[in-house]
This record gives structure tokens, C-alpha cells and sequence, in this order.
């Protein structure tokens, strides 16, 4: 499966890319909203996005609401550590806005996984 990981932290998109490859999936990466769109529309066969929400030049919550608009198929997976606010917060604004699940960081490559069968 073509997955696509969207993180400004270079250490957490490697964790998650390990992880992923590990399970023979295809990874893609970016380190914020505009690189990921940018992917996606140049591989129409990326079937999940995993995005932080909290990120320089386009957030996650941006995110979100432009790849519903243009790919409401996408199986979106939220993750957040939060930032001035709970990540909760983030994270329920995240489910509303149309992400498929969400992941409160730190979490385990096992929860990632888990979370990417029950799409």
C-alpha cells in the first residue's frame, strides 16, 4: 500500500517510515501540507495520508480540509504531541474535520499499525 507520511519533525517521519517499510508498504514523505499536496497529486494511487497537525507553512488541519475537498476517498490518520493547546483538542478538531483516526503522540510503531488495519 502507498502511504503518505506528512511531518515537520525529520525524526518522527523516519520512525513512522521504518515502521511502515517494515510492513512492505510504500512510502512517500513531506514535512509540511504543501509538499504532501504536492505528492498526492503526483501519485493518485497514495491510499492513506498520516499528518501532523501542527507544522510550519501548512498545518495539518489545513491539510485535511483541502485533500476531503479534492480526494474524499483518502483514509486520513491524524497525529499530534499538541502544542500551546492539548493535543486533544487538535486531535477532536481533526475527527471532525474528516480525519479516518487519530494518534496522540508519543505512540508505538504496534498503535500505528493497528490503527492503519482498522481503516
Amino acid at each position: 500500500m502507498k502511504i503518505l507520511v506528512i511531518d515537520d519533525d525529520a525524526a518522527v517521519r523516519k520512525f513512522i517510515t521504518l515502521a511502515l517499510k517494515k510492513e512492505n508498504h510504500t512510502v512517500f514523505e513531506a514535512d509540511n501540507g504543501n509538499g504532501g499536496i504536492q505528492l498526492l497529486q503526483e501519485h493518485d494511487d497514495i491510499a492513506i495520508m498520516i499528518t501532523d497537525l501542527i507544522m510550519p507553512e501548512k498545518e495539518g488541519i489545513e491539510t485535511i480540509i483541502e485533500v476531503r475537498q479534492h480526494y474524499p476517498n483518502m483514509k486520513i490518520i491524524a497525529i499530534t504531541g499538541g502544542g500551546k493547546v492539548s493535543p486533544d483538542n487538535y486531535l477532536l478538531l481533526a475527527d471532525a474535520l474528516g480525519a479516518n483516526t487519530t494518534l496522540k503522540k508519543p505512540f508505538s510503531a504496534q498503535e500505528l499499525l493497528r490503527s492503519i488495519d482498522n481503516l
